[in-house]
């Protein structure tokens, strides 16, 4: 099964819209939002059932017991996180704690224990023809990177054995959560806007990607809006010897499409005619 990843460097740049004309074009059998900080692919690819869900436990988190606790306050003073308080007795702040272990280590008394602790859920939408592997981290949660291995996995094992392309919308920035979901794939499509942040972050994927030693496309959305910057990206690309895989327009129709829980490649729009072109010419390099 191949798998293509497309990634941003930045958030806001329609790596979710290509993401899922992609999927519409190639009719895939397997898709992943990696996203799990802020999912939103389900919201474009409508699902018939309800998912999967399972509990995902990232790190632990320090409990105190109040019985034991001799409140000595050796936990708090050696706490970095701030994470105890001792208002009412000693306690630990879930949100706060990062579940190093320190306070359970210098505690004379035994009384801290750290404890599993939920922080996100998996959710699996699967039929006998579709797989949609995607996650929700839980607020104030980390681990992102860890979660964003777990929805690439039950997406690699649920699918048909067969299934020959999978699609996975990934994470903006070049975090922790974007190099696990770099980990294993085939190619990497990147998408760049034609402004001086997005320049400047599509050159940090880039650079972040090539670590990975696969095989990078870029393509250009909202290429319209600065013409001169999208020069300079296409002028990057041949510099760097990347693959140019496309443009495509500022399209109005676009934003009514997604509003409306619809890919772009299901309206008649510029934008959406523009994107089976790069999905073409990224397809051919996938391949190839």
């Amino acid at each position: 099964m191949k798998q293509l990843l497309i990634l941003s460097g930045k958030g806001g740049t329609g790596k979710t819209t290509i993401a899922s004309a992609f999927i519409k074009l190639s009719d895939a059998k397997a898709y992943a939002d990696c996203d799990v900080d802020a999912p939103n692919l389900h919201l474009v690819m409508a699902q018939n059932s309800e998912p999967e869900r399972t509990d995902y436990f990232g790190m632990p988190k320090a409990e105190i017991d109040s019985d034991k606790c001799i409140e000595c306050g050796l936990c708090k003073e050696n706490c970095r996180f701030d994470a105890i308080s001792c208002e009412n007795g000693y306690k630990v702040d879930p949100f706060a704690c990062e579940g190093c272990g320190v306070c359970e280590a210098v505690c004379p008394a035994n009384a801290v224990s750290l404890k599993p602790a939920v922080a996100g859920e998996l959710m699996l939408y699967a039929d006998d023809n579709k797989v949609f592997s995607t996650a929700q981290l839980k607020m104030g949660s980390g681990t992102s990177g860890k979660l964003v291995t777990e929805v690439k996995k039950q997406m690699k094992t649920t699918a048909n054995p067969d299934t020959k392309l999978a699609i996975i919308d990934g994470s903006p920035g070049i975090g922790c959560p974007v190099i696990a979901s770099l980990s294993g794939v085939d190619m990497v499509l990147i998408v760049a806007e034609p402004s001086i942040s997005g320049i400047s972050d599509m050159e940090r994927i880039i650079n972040t990607a090539e670590t990975f030693r696969t095989k990078i496309g870029v393509c250009i959305n909202k290429h319209d809006t600065n013409p001169a910057n999208t020069e300079k990206i296409e002028e990057f690309c041949k510099e760097k010897g990347l693959p140019f895989t496309g443009r495509v327009p500022f399209d109005p129709e676009a934003v009514k499409a997604i509003n409306n829980g619809l890919t772009i490649v299901d309206a008649d729009c510029p934008s959406g005619r523009a994107v089976r072109d790069v999905f073409k010419k990224t397809t051919e390099l996938l391949l190839s």
